[in-house]
């Protein structure tokens, strides 16, 4: 399905949305990206689809008024990637995962009404109370619902569970851990994940003008999700390794967490890709259950991820 005019993009030179612009390239659509500046095309995860369907750029950032409307001005659809995963505290979390996301919403309204708004949040919205990261993401929910109160079906929010793959810095860490003879691990709830090429082609879809609007979740094959244990195995066999797991008590994540966090306030480094333990982080960790029921899921008749963990 095509739509009428550019797919506005915002978050282009992430993780997950240099993955969500390929694709959106490779199905032949117009992509217009906010960036704060010219990103390198060999960086892309595709780049022959960039060399095909060069996109266009908007220099500026989202508290840029001017940068979103050239973003916006007669875009077909709009997908809001950008947001903060690590931040030093609430306040920067709310700053651009709740109130960035409430302009952009506003500004879609002004200058694409009729265009679809395909935002993502993340599994963290379910429980707030865990984390500002979390708390942040649902307060973005909120304001994209409230912005949309009056036209619901133009609006899309995506919830992808931990997402991987190429690319993807935070999963460095645990890959360098199961390279030594123990790892520690603590015992945890289900925890659901989706490949980043899988989610950039769910979001694709949906900012194509598939699916219904309202939320979504996102999952790998196995939407029940995999213990701790599992995941490291997978990590382990990936790795050629068989290291020993080292069983940790719940309380010393969260211990080590809340001296993380308290160093950050103290004017420690930022939490960021490959320092990323708070106490936010540790709560989200140990939290019961991060599986996707099935009425969460996003159908199957849209996108069913086709690749599992191993």
């Amino acid at each position: 399905m095509k739509v009428a005019g550019p797919v506005a993009l915002t978050g282009a030179t992430g993780f997950l949305g240099r993955h969500v612009a390929s694709e959106l390239a490779r199905a032949g659509m117009p992509v217009r990206m906010l960036v704060r500046h010219p990103p390198d095309p060999a960086s892309w995860p595709d780049p022959a689809a960039w060399r095909q369907r060069a996109p266009e750029l908007v220099i500026g950032e989202l508290a840029d008024a001017g940068a979103l409307e050239r973003l916006l001005a007669g875009a077909g659809a709009v997908v809001h990637v950008a947001g903060l995963v690590h931040a030093r505290d609430r306040a920067a979390f709310m700053r651009v995962n709740r109130d960035a996301t409430a302009a952009l919403a506003a500004a879609t309204r002004r200058l694409a009404g009729g265009a679809r708004l395909v935002a993502v949040s993340s599994l963290a919205a379910r429980a707030p109370h865990l984390s500002a990261y979390a708390a942040s993401k649902q307060a973005g929910e909120a304001a994209l619902r409230a912005a949309y109160a009056d036209a619901p079906g133009q609006l899309v929010v995506v919830r992808p569970p931990a997402i991987y793959g190429p690319g993807d810095r935070a999963t460095l860490p645990l890959f360098r851990a199961v390279r030594g003879r123990f790892v520690p691990v603590v015992a945890a709830g289900p925890i659901a994940v989706v490949h980043v090429a899988d989610a950039a082609a769910a979001i694709a879809r949906l900012a194509l003008g598939e699916g219904e609007a309202g939320c979504h979740a996102l999952a790998d094959p196995n939407p029940a999700g995999y213990t701790l244990d599992a995941l490291l195995a997978e990590l382990a066999r990936a790795m050629g390794t068989r290291p020993r797991l080292l069983r940790l008590p719940r309380g010393a994540l969260l211990a080590a967490g809340a001296a993380a966090s308290l160093w950050a306030r103290l004017g420690g480094p930022t939490p960021g890709p490959t320092l990323g333990l708070t106490l936010g982080k540790a709560r989200e960790v140990l939290h019961r259950d991060w599986s996707v029921a099935a009425e969460e899921l996003l159908a199957a008749r849209v996108y069913r991820s086709r690749i599992d963990l191993a």
